[in-house]
């Protein structure tokens, strides 16, 4: 049984949007407002069964996410917080976020109603202040539908506020993408994540992606450290590769997952990592509200699976692994030192924001070395 002072995450899934976007390609689904309630009875089913093995766990994190749960209803979800306090410890304190569209996330009320459940801090799909780029990957809301949002959550008493971004959207400049940068800091939100735009294989950008006027890699990258010069100079400091904060307001659920926290996912394309698993509901939405225990992945995580994520992730954080955690490896990242996308810093290494542009491949290396110390010491 775990400690009493083990945390837990819980995600919560709601797959409803009231359109797709083109580059979308997390389970989600539009036009299907009908299935809204048998979806909330089969979520709090799910929290309710579920409950039994958090028994030992203290609730510290909560994070509704989609899809669009603004689209959802403030009603819906406060009714499935409701759920989560009663069947879970919940600390008090407890970091608890719903993902909003601006388009669906306007109505003062609405947003008073969730911050009287419980929901203490917002994530706003803003991804542009251009409302001509908006409407190049099928966003429905524009730069004023965001202003307006935004000025609802604090009339609403939200004191927690994180703005999503995209850049490398379709026939953007760097100027344009600085202006979007100063227009969300504008907005003075708390948090800021700020993502490359990647056209993923099944999507409608993918399938238009040679003829969208997307920007290339170079360009990506020049936009990317814009985005780190930009914020840090305006009291936003990085703590991981996408993502920006003033002080205290890193995102504490996101930062389970990267710190290998224990969470529970629910709903159809969720994830989990607990207890020494990890598992995902298969992306099936009958399945779910049939009652169908249907799972796309359960295995069980090997220590070498583990200390090789420890790595990947912790790199991925700008305070990076003690030099400890990276046993044989540090050679690999002295390397990168000497052309300037790594850095020790007293007894940790980390990446530096050029080293996070090729990330991937610097983490690739850092985890064959470490294979071949482990092997070598067997």
């Amino acid at each position: 049984m775990a400690d009493m002072k083990s945390t837990l995450g819980l995600y919560i899934h709601i797959p409803f949007c009231k359109a797709k976007c083109a580059y979308c390609d997390f389970y989600s689904l539009a036009r299907s407002e009908d299935r809204m309630d048998a979806y909330a009875a089969a979520l709090n089913r799910s929290l309710r069964d579920a409950a039994s093995k958090a028994a030992a766990y203290r609730v510290d994190t909560v994070y509704f996410g989609g899809g669009t749960p603004s689209f959802f209803g403030a009603s819906r979800l406060a009714a499935l917080l409701e759920t989560v306090f009663a069947c879970y410890a919940v600390s008090p304190g407890a970091e608890i976020t719903t993902e909003a569209n601006p388009e669906s996330a306007r109505d003062v009320d609405a947003l008073r109603t969730l911050r009287r459940a419980g929901f203490n801090r917002v994530s706003l799909g803003m991804q542009s202040a251009d409302d001509q780029e908006l409407r190049a990957v099928g966003r429905i809301h524009t730069a004023a539908d965001t202003a307006a949002a935004v000025d609802a959550a604090r009339r609403a008493g939200f004191d927690n506020l994180s703005l999503d971004l995209i850049y490398g959207l379709p026939g953007q400049t760097r100027e344009r993408w600085r202006a979007n940068l100063a227009a969300a800091v504008a907005l003075a939100p708390e948090h800021l994540s700020c993502y490359g735009l990647k056209a993923e294989p099944g999507t409608p950008l993918y399938a238009r992606r040679h003829s969208a006027s997307l920007p290339d890699d170079d360009a990506q990258a020049d936009m990317y450290l814009d985005t780190v010069a930009f914020l840090a100079g305006r009291g936003y400091a990085q703590y991981e590769i996408s993502n920006f904060a003033r002080s205290g307001y890193e995102s504490r659920h996101n930062l389970k997952y990267w710190t290998l926290g224990e969470y529970l996912g629910f709903g159809p394309g969720a994830h989990s990592d607990f207890g020494g698993r990890r598992f995902a509901v298969a992306r099936d939405l009958d399945a779910f509200l049939r009652g169908d225990t249907a799972y796309s992945e359960d295995t069980p995580i090997a220590p070498e699976e583990r200390a090789a994520e420890r790595v990947m992730l912790g790199l991925r954080l700008t305070r990076g692994l003690q030099a400890e955690e990276l046993a044989g490896a540090e050679a690999a990242l002295e390397a990168c030192a000497a052309h300037g996308l790594a850095e020790r810093v007293e007894n940790r290494w980390r990446l530096t924001p050029r080293g996070f542009l090729v990330s991937n491949a610097i983490i690739l290396r850092v985890q064959e070395a470490l294979f071949t110390f482990f092997d070598k010491s067997v």
